[in-house]
């Protein structure tokens, strides 16, 4: 066995798990660990803070299906990692964030930048360790990689002494893992499996609801042929979108508080719901004893705990997404499947027709520049083929709804954790991961200030993303529960006094337009997709133009505030 130092192992971890990325921001207690990346191929990207470097691996592993990997410092670098960790937790994103630590002897003595990263990162974290001896390094790192992206994926924190890292061992890599207590369950119930066929065969009204489990678990294929099988209409969930084609004719598109009418009304009235890889989270189900009443509920989930934690279900299946998609349609080649002809539930698609033609998406221009023409004409423009970051807030939920995603990983957002700031250091990671693919971030006036600073990351390695920034000059979401729950009381929510956003892109080497009429979104437009250079477009938008459909916290999906 060869003796190295514990930042050659870690060097070498990396390298068993095909790591070629990271992101990260340096400081003294990563030095060592700094000194060997620089003798190595992979490919290291500067943010210029360390929440972007979490959220740019995160859009990373969104696009590639990969472990996105951070690189920090201790203390503050640490600290900084906290909500990137939180947004990655909620979405079920895995990354291995490893943070350094002051030496092992001054633990617990206050140190210059010590923190408890541990008990600080425990509550947003799916695991996280502290190394405390350089025998346990390589152990840890290849658990840490393990942990992060079987069964339910999400992040894993290692915190590593600056001792750890220039202490001397023998070291054999760690071959074999084996975790007591960690067996995550993959296939589903065979039984149960078919005991939700026999439901969906005699349903006159069923429903596929699809989460971000469909996208995280590849599953996008199984389920379009299980879907034309049986002539299901589909409805995703925010994160789900992109795990069912967009344009497809069974797609209701997301259901919600933002959702569209179909789907709301759809869940509303079905008579089954076959729930795959998703939560039941409150901006979907809205009223909890309101929610899908006339249906049974067959659900499937890698995550036991996320079965029957909101809403009781009929039919529990414990597995991977895909995997039980696949054993369904294994299930479905025997006899008493196949002489069973696909339904036809003319009554129950035509009653769905009626609501999609009955109450569409819609806004009307008034003279003004409407945020949803923007964004239609970038889905136009673009054809549907670029990869989307949005912030969040209305810029967010307006992407959503106007945007139509056909495929899987093509949608980059922060969707249970609501995290402003994170689209633009996302669409870096993004881009770095397809870099041949048009990136564009759909952001907010208020949400791109949280991490603008990254546009020096994107002109610094030559990442030509493209920020379109829906400008009201307000924080729109809370403007528009003010302006429809507290009698227009705008408190703390005017955000006129902001930069040029045009100077601030210039000012950072990058490229800088503005449109201020419908007639010159096409021509930015296409400008900025023209540009090789990183670009901000300054859309000037109605300052009051607000999100619809909405369901009103704590009222029913059927109970829509429309246009």
């Amino acid at each position: 066995m060869k003796k190295l130092t514990g930042a050659q192992i870690f060097l070498d971890c990396l390298k068993r798990e095909k790591v070629d990325t990271i992101f990260g921001f340096p400081g003294g207690a990563v030095l060592n660990l700094y000194d060997e990346l620089f003798h190595s191929d992979i490919r290291h990207y500067l943010v210029r803070h360390e929440q972007a470097a979490v959220h740019a691996a995160d859009g990373y592993a969104r696009a590639t299906g990969k472990v996105g990997v951070c690189l920090v410092t201790s203390g503050p670098g640490a600290t900084n990692t906290v909500t990137g960790l939180a947004t990655a937790y909620m979405d079920s994103i895995p990354l291995v964030v490893l943070s350094g630590q002051v030496p092992t002897p001054l633990i617990g003595n206050d140190a210059f930048q010590e923190a408890d990263v541990l008990g600080i990162t425990r509550s947003c974290t799916k695991h996280n360790y502290l190394v405390k001896s350089i025998d346990d390094l390589g152990r840890i790192m290849r658990e840490a990689f393990h942990i992060a992206r079987t069964g339910r994926p999400g992040p894993v924190v290692v915190d590593i002494p600056k001792d750890v890292t220039s202490d001397v061992t023998k070291y054999k890599p760690t071959q074999k893992i084996d975790i007591p207590g960690y067996k995550p369950t993959t296939e589903g119930h065979a039984g149960q499996i078919e005991r939700a066929l026999d439901l969906l065969v005699k349903a006159k009204r069923p429903l596929i609801y699809v989460g971000g489990g469909v996208v995280i678990a590849d599953a996008h294929r199984e389920l379009k042929r299980f879907v034309d099988r049986f002539r299901v209409p589909v409805t995703m969930t925010l994160m789900g979108l992109g795990g069912f084609p967009g344009d497809h004719p069974l797609s209701l598109g997301m259901l919600g508080m933002h959702g569209t009418c179909r789907a709301n009304m759809a869940i509303s009235n079905a008579d089954l719901v076959i729930a795959i890889g998703a939560r039941f989270d409150d901006r979907v189900t809205g009223r909890i004893d309101k929610f899908a009443t006339h249906a049974k509920i067959v659900h499937i989930d890698i995550d036991p705990t996320s079965i029957s934690k909101n809403v009781v279900v009929d039919i529990p299946i414990v597995g991977d997404a895909k995997t039980v998609l696949r054993q369904t349609l294994q299930i479905l080649k025997k006899a008493k499947y196949t002489k069973i002809k696909t339904p036809r539930r003319t009554e129950w698609l035509n009653q769905i027709e009626a609501w999609k033609r009955e109450k569409v998406l819609a806004y009307t221009m008034n003279g003004e520049l409407k945020p949803q023409y923007v964004v239609e004409k970038i889905y136009e423009v673009t054809k549907g083929e670029a990869l989307i970051t949005t912030e969040v807030g209305q810029n967010q939920m307006w992407a959503v709804q106007y945007y139509h995603f056909k495929r899987p990983r093509t949608l980059f957002t922060s969707g249970g954790l609501g995290t402003m700031g994170y689209g633009l250091p996302a669409a870096l990671g993004v881009q770095v991961a397809r870099p041949n693919k048009l990136v564009i971030d759909i952001a907010g006036d208020g949400s791109i200030q949280m991490n603008s600073q990254e546009l020096a990351t994107a002109v610094q390695y030559g990442l030509p993303v493209k920020v379109a920034i829906l400008n009201n000059g307000f924080l729109g979401m809370v403007r528009q529960w003010q302006e429809l729950f507290y009698d227009k009381r705008y408190a703390a929510v005017d955000m006129s006094a902001q930069p040029d956003f045009v100077k601030l892109a210039e000012a950072y080497g990058a490229v800088g337009l503005r449109a201020t009429t419908a007639e010159e979104v096409v021509p930015v437009l296409k400008k900025a997709i023209a540009t090789p250079k990183p670009v901000i477009i300054d859309f000037h938008v109605s300052r009051e133009e607000s999100v619809y459909p909405m369901v009103p916290a704590g009222a029913a999906l059927t109970e829509m505030i429309l246009l």
